[in-house]
């Protein structure tokens, strides 16, 4: 067991827990946390922004720096933006486990942001 669901209370594994906190990291506006104004990600103030390729590498670039920043069990080694004519944004995460028992092992996430 590595941590817990925020929804549910029921035991998760490393996968998933990570998937959970990636998930809360980049849904979370920088500044909002009261005692810790820093955690976050800057998507939630540019996704509202026109789909053009300026500002999917700004959405690339601020789900990288956050992640770097708050999510220490993972190494990023690429994401990919895809933003839908209706306006769904998901962000495809591809990284390598840095702890635990699969430690060295690829994992890829997908996130939906909205």
């Amino acid at each position: 067991m590595s941590g817990m669901s925020a929804l549910t209370g029921v035991a998760l594994d490393d996968d998933a827990h990570i998937h959970q906190s990636i998930r809360d990291i980049l849904t979370t506006p920088v500044g909002s946390r009261i005692m810790r104004r820093e955690y976050g990600s800057l998507i939630p103030e540019l996704i509202d922004h026109p789909g053009n390729a300026a500002n999917r590498l700004r959405l690339m670039a601020a789900s990288v720096m956050a992640l770097l920043r708050w999510e220490k069990r993972i190494t990023v080694n690429s994401t990919s933006i895809s933003i839908t004519e209706d306006g769904k944004v998901t962000i495809d995460i591809n990284a390598t486990s840095r702890s635990g028992p699969r430690a060295g092992n690829k994992i890829n996430f997908q996130i939906a942001i909205k």
